[in-house]
């Protein structure tokens, strides 16, 4: 599997991309439970109606999670057929509301599909770019959550930003911004990431029965929006085949634009291909 252990990720601060604080280290991963899980099913159908808040609480009360950070199962951080998925983030928030409009024009113009990740508060500051992207089929939108926190049934931390208290804040965190997306786009969100990208696995099993899937990451390609456009562009155009590469749109005046405008002429000069997640 391609490794987000080969390029600094969790390291240089998911989080700085939506508010540029200091990260501090991540919590070190517990041992995992050998025993399965009562709940082993990590993804709901996409048809089937969610069963209902009430319902998901009965499911995983008391239960106690076993493992914390960014690399879980269930938590998809590779695409088959040696392709790149690029992801956005677009964070919301105090210093996390902007939009990077030309780093967008960058993908349409070498027609790079991507999957956007939005949070409630960045679409509620940006109805206008929202609607030009919800438009566009170059691009897929994911939801990042109401109030973008990291995914935990016991208020875990990442960065310094506490996670979701309990099973209800954690169903809250996701089905709100679910719902917010739904009924902008006519058709619920495919795909959900959370805030700094870390989760417990109770957490994970929760996105599943909402009918989401929870995207990981593989390359960390703007390390919170703090890199340089040189630093962007060596390590986007570095990619394994098959990784799924995690930057933010929110930071207009960050280097990931320029980044990834040296780094997509020579990826798609050597043939690289793209794909939104859901493709």
């Amino acid at each position: 599997m391609v490794g987000r252990r080969t390029v600094l990720a969790a390291a240089l601060g998911l989080a700085a991309g939506c508010a540029r604080a200091r990260p501090e280290p991540a919590a070190p991963e517990v041992a995992a439970d050998p025993s399965p899980s009562p709940s082993a099913s990590v993804t709901a159908s996409a048809t089937a109606a969610p069963p209902s808040r009430e319902a998901v609480l009965a499911r995983y009360a008391g239960q106690r999670p076993t493992r914390w950070g960014t690399d879980l199962p269930g938590v998809v951080d590779e695409v088959p057929g040696g392709a790149l998925a690029l992801t956005f983030d677009a964070c919301g928030g105090s210093g996390g509301n902007g939009y990077d409009a030309a780093l967008i024009d960058t993908l349409r113009r070498h027609r790079v599909p991507a999957t956007l990740f939005l949070n409630a508060r960045w679409i509620d500051a940006n109805p206008g770019p929202f609607g030009e992207l919800a438009a566009d089929p170059l691009f897929e939108l994911g939801n990042h959550g109401t109030a973008h926190r990291p995914l935990s049934v016991t208020g875990r931390s990442a960065y310094g930003i506490t996670g979701t208290a309990d099973a209800a804040a954690a169903y809250q965190e996701v089905a709100d911004n679910a719902a917010k997306l739904a009924g902008l786009l006519g058709k619920p969100p495919r795909w959900f990431r959370s805030g700094t990208a870390h989760y417990d696995e109770v957490a994970v099993q929760i996105v599943g029965e909402l009918g989401e899937r929870v995207a990981g990451f593989a390359v960390n390609g703007d390390a919170g929006a703090t890199f340089t456009a040189d630093q962007v562009a060596r390590t986007v155009a570095a990619a394994p085949p098959g990784s799924v590469v995690i930057s933010h749109f929110n930071h207009p005046d960050a280097g990931t634009g320029p980044g990834y405008a040296q780094a997509l002429p020579r990826l798609l000069d050597a043939g690289r291909r793209f794909v939104r997640l859901s493709d």
